[in-house]
C-alpha cells in the first residue's frame, strides 16, 4: 500500500509538470507582448530585426513571424477589409474627377497637335494607379503620357542601370521636325523638348474656359508636366509625361527580366516583350554634369495589362470567376507606405508607390497560383507580401521588375531603408495603428 501511495504521487508530481511549464510559457508570451509594444521605443535598427523572417536553406517560403489562429486570422481579415472600405472611391467623385481631366486634357491634345508640327502625332495613354484599378483614398492624382511615335533609334546606355539612355537616329529621321531637339552631339534632348512642350501647354491653358487649370511650377528631374486643376473644395493634380514609342526590340537589360511564366505564361510573356518600348524624358541622377539628354525606359503599358489581368486563370476576378485579393494587398501596402510618409516625411522622402508595386509584381511570381491569393485568406496573403518587402529593404535589393539589374533599393540609401523597416516592423506588430489614426 505504501508502495502504491509512492507511484500515485509520484505520478501527480509528474503530471504537475506540464503546467509549470505552460505558466512559464505564459509568462514568457507577455514578455514578448511587452517588447513588442515597445518597439516604437527602439532604434530603427533594433525594431528591424524584430521581425523579419529569413529566407529558407532552400530558398522557399520563409516561415511566418507568428503562427495565426484560424480565427485571429480572421478578425485580421476584417480589420484589413474595413480599411480596404475606406479607400475605395466612390463612384460619383471619380466620375466628376476623370470627366474633368478628360476634359482638359483632350482640349489640350488637340491643341498641341494643331500649334506645332513637332508634336503633331502625339496621342493620350492612361497610366499610373487610376488606369490600374488600384487608386486609393480619392481621385485627385492622375498620370497621363502623350505618346510620340518615332522610328528607329540608336540606345546608348548611359549608366550601368540598365535603364537610362542617349538616343540618336541611326539615319536622317523622317521626323524632320525632331532635328531642333538635337544637342551638339547629335543626342534627341528631353530637356528641349520637355521645355517645348510645356511653353504650349501653359500658353493653351488661358483658352480653355469654365475650368480654371495652372502649371505646377517645374521640379527638378521630373519627367513630368504638372497640371493643378481646381475642384473646390481641392484641386486635382494631372502629370503629363512625355513618351517616344519605339517600334524595335527590347534592349539587352531586359532580356532576364519580365519573369513571370509561371504566373501568367509564356504566351503572354512573349506577346508582351513584342510590344514597342517606351522611353520617357527623365534626368538620370547619377550623372554628374547634367545635359537634360536622358531618357529612361518605361514599363507602365505592361504593368497595367498585368494588373488588370492578373490571375493565373483568366476568369480570375471576373464576374463569372473566383476572386482573389492580389490588388487588394497592394493597396492595403501602398496606404500603409502613404501614411508613414506622411508622419516621416523627410525619412522616407526617397520611397515611392513604385518599390511597393515592384515588390508587389515579385510576389506574384514567388506566389503564381490564384490559390495563393484566395480573397478569404487576406490577411495572411498581406502579410506574407508584406515579409518580402520587409527582407528587400533589409538586404538593401529591389531588382526592378523587367531590368534585373537595376536595384531600386540602394545600399548608398540604406539608412532609408533601414527607417522604414522599424517603422514598418512596429506597425506589423501592433496592428497597424497608423491604419486607425485620424
Amino acid at each position: 500500500m505504501e508502495e502504491t501511495a509512492a507511484g500515485r504521487g509520484q505520478r501527480r508530481q509528474r503530471a504537475a509538470r506540464p503546467r509549470a511549464t505552460r505558466g512559464r510559457g505564459t509568462a514568457a508570451r507577455r514578455g514578448s507582448t511587452a517588447r513588442e509594444a515597445s518597439a516604437d521605443e527602439q532604434p530603427a535598427d533594433e525594431a528591424s530585426r524584430a521581425v523579419v523572417p529569413r529566407r529558407t536553406a532552400q530558398g522557399g517560403e520563409p516561415p511566418v513571424p507568428r503562427t495565426l489562429s484560424a480565427r485571429s486570422r480572421a478578425a485580421g481579415g476584417l480589420r484589413l477589409r474595413e480599411v480596404l472600405s475606406q479607400l475605395s472611391l466612390g463612384r460619383q467623385d471619380v466620375s466628376e474627377a476623370s470627366g474633368l481631366v478628360n476634359h482638359v486634357v483632350s482640349h489640350l491634345i488637340q491643341a498641341v497637335r494643331g500649334r506645332d508640327g513637332s508634336f503633331s502625332s502625339i496621342r493620350r495613354l492612361g497610366a499610373g494607379s487610376y488606369y490600374e484599378h488600384v487608386k486609393i483614398s480619392e481621385p485627385n492624382e492622375f498620370d497621363i503620357m502623350l505618346v510620340m511615335p518615332v522610328t528607329r533609334l540608336q540606345l546608348d546606355e548611359s549608366d550601368d542601370t540598365g535603364a537610362y539612355y542617349y538616343l540618336t537616329f541611326k539615319r536622317n529621321p523622317k521626323e524632320k521636325y525632331l532635328n531642333r531637339f538635337l544637342d551638339e552631339d547629335g543626342k534627341l534632348s528631353a530637356f528641349k523638348m520637355l521645355e517645348d512642350l510645356r511653353r504650349i501647354i501653359k500658353e493653351e491653358l488661358k483658352h480653355i474656359k469654365n475650368v480654371e487649370v495652372t502649371v505646377k511650377r517645374k521640379k527638378r528631374g521630373s519627367p513630368a508636366i504638372t497640371l493643378l486643376i481646381k475642384k473646390p473644395p481641392a484641386e486635382i493634380s494631372v502629370d503629363i509625361i512625355l513618351a517616344l514609342e519605339v517600334q524595335q526590340s527590347w534592349p539587352p537589360s531586359t532580356q532576364d527580366g519580365l519573369n513571370i511564366e509561371c504566373w501568367l505564361g509564356r504566351k503572354v510573356r512573349r506577346e508582351f516583350r513584342y510590344k514597342p518600348i517606351y522611353l520617357v524624358a527623365k534626368q538620370n541622377k547619377k550623372e554628374k554634369l547634367p545635359r537634360g539628354n536622358t531618357w529612361r525606359l518605361s514599363f507602365s503599358h505592361i504593368e497595367k495589362a498585368m494588373l488588370n489581368n492578373h490571375g493565373s486563370i483568366k476568369t480570375c476576378c471576373e464576374s463569372d470567376g473566383v476572386k482573389c485579393c492580389r490588388k487588394d494587398c497592394l493597396k492595403l501596402l501602398k496606404y500603409l507606405l502613404e501614411r508613414l510618409k506622411m508622419k516621416h516625411a523627410k525619412e522616407l522622402e526617397k520611397f515611392c508607390s513604385y518599390h511597393v508595386k515592384t515588390a508587389f509584381f515579385h510576389s506574384c511570381v514567388t506566389w503564381p497560383s490564384d490559390t495563393d491569393w484566395q480573397h478569404e485568406n487576406l490577411e495572411h496573403c498581406f502579410q506574407k507580401y508584406l515579409e518580402y518587402f520587409l527582407r528587400c529593404l533589409q538586404d538593401s535589393q529591389l531588382p526592378h521588375f523587367f531590368i534585373p539589374q537595376y536595384n531600386l533599393l540602394s545600399l548608398d540609401d540604406k539608412a532609408s531603408n533601414d527607417f522604414l523597416l522599424g517603422q514598418i516592423n512596429y506597425q506589423l506588430n501592433n496592428g497597424f495603428p497608423v491604419f486607425h489614426q485620424v
